[in-house]
């Protein structure tokens, strides 16, 4: 059954002042009352909320020529996205389409992903100087803020192909925290200065447009993988003996080399480091909500008419908590997705696109998915490992980890992790 709540104006305006995460318990009140789908009329155009496995994959699989479009950008959304010429907010046509293109065949193709594994290790070897140096004093690492740094050097260095020096990499660590924050005195332009032009059908793409799109990688790549790992990592320190798994998988295969390090080939013989991310995005998706979905014309969902330019709002984390889907799906338990073990250890036959069917979607899933999923994958497969491989995580004698939330850009630890680093060698 749906629940139809027909606000008033005043009441519109005061939901519109709302973030997601303010809202997010109520949609589950309301979802749990009144089932899969909750409409809210806000403004002139009615939001549906999908809180159901099988509706996600009805309107994104089985009908994503039909659920695929974005809502019309605001006036401010169109100054920060060049009037929607970037791949996440671009209408479903072929603008989105060359733009996905473009960053799938170059970028995120397989040959040139594997190219910057010498990005990837120099950005690794700061980390670990970092954590190495901080560890000696003894006192708790506060370790987001070496997250951050590090995910952003990769990305920049993605970017704008150079090895920038820390000043340089903080300016632009600056303006793009300020870029998240919407703030008014925000001008990326004057840190960019060594972007290429690119292609858009038969024209350069304009400055603007540049911009958006460089934003809009950084914007993707940073927050979002900084904030998975530090879930991983808490729940490492949390629940020791998953750590310690890790750590003699790791042991398994490498411990007849000279070399003292997990190298990205390793990662294919790592199955339950992989079943560790996999439950990190699980339990803790960065985004509760994927970005929001229009319609191309009158569609059905559930027996329900979606009317053209209704807005859906796919949610995440409620998706990935289903307990019809998961054992415990509050628990931290990676062995559900090891493949085939015993069933009394939850092994699962898993596909992260839900092309099959959908039982979690931190990626989104359907013709908007994530194009970078599976390098977010291998960042943070190959950062863990290397993290768990060189130090003992532990938190405070007598403390545990505290696993609240709170919304920022994503959905972060509310008290951030903060460690006991100890080198392992």
């Amino acid at each position: 059954m749906e629940s139809v709540c027909n606000l008033p104006i005043i009441s519109s305006l005061a939901w519109l002042r709302k973030s997601f995460s303010e809202i997010e318990p109520i949609l589950r009140n309301l979802h749990a009352k009144h089932g899969p789908i909750v409409t809210l009329r806000i403004g002139s155009h009615p939001a549906f909320f999908i809180a159901d496995r099988n509706l996600a994959h009805h309107a994104l699989i089985q009908n994503g020529a039909v659920f695929s479009d974005r809502p019309k950008a605001t006036v401010t959304s169109k100054i920060l996205n060049s009037n929607q010429h970037n791949i996440s907010s671009a209408s479903y046509g072929p603008t989105w389409r060359l733009l996905r293109r473009n960053l799938t065949s170059e970028i995120l193709h397989p040959s040139r992903v594997k190219s910057y594994s010498r990005a990837r290790k120099w950005v690794l070897d700061i980390l670990l100087r970092r954590l190495e140096s901080e560890s000696e004093s003894g006192k708790l690492i506060r370790v987001v803020d070496h997250f951050q740094y590090a995910m952003f050097c990769l990305l920049v260095l993605m970017c704008f192909g150079d090895k920038l020096d820390e000043k340089q990499i903080k300016e632009i660590e600056e303006a793009h925290r300020r870029f998240l924050l919407n703030l008014n005195k925000f001008n990326i332009l004057n840190f960019f200065p060594r972007i290429g032009k690119l292609p858009e059908d038969r024209r350069k793409l304009d400055e603007g447009e540049m911009v958006s799109l460089c934003a809009e990688f950084l914007n993707a790549g940073t927050d979002t993988t900084s904030t998975a790992l530090q879930w991983v990592m808490a729940n490492l320190v949390k629940y020791a003996h998953v750590q310690k798994r890790i750590l003699e998988e790791i042991k398994g295969v490498i411990e007849n080399r000279d070399e003292n390090e997990v190298k990205e080939d390793d990662l294919q013989n790592l199955q339950y480091l992989k079943a560790v991310i996999l439950e990190g995005l699980r339990r803790h998706p960065p985004g509760h909500f994927v970005l929001p979905h229009t319609v191309t014309e009158d569609a059905v969902l559930n027996g329900y008419v979606v009317p053209k330019n209704g807005t859906l709002n796919f949610m995440v984390a409620e998706i990935g908590w289903d307990p019809n889907v998961w054992e415990e799906p509050m628990a931290f338990k990676p062995e559900r997705f090891l493949n085939g073990k015993s069933n009394n250890e939850g092994g699962e036959v898993f596909d992260i696109t839900g092309s099959r069917e959908i039982k979690m979607m931190p990626f989104g899933a359907g013709r908007r998915m994530c194009p970078a999923s599976g390098l977010a994958l291998l960042h943070l497969e190959y950062f863990v490992a290397n993290l768990v491989w060189k130090f003992e995580w532990k938190t405070k004698e007598g403390c545990d980890v505290d696993l609240s939330e709170k919304q920022e850009f994503t959905v972060v630890m509310k008290n951030p992790l903060e460690a006991h680093v100890s080198p392992r060698f």
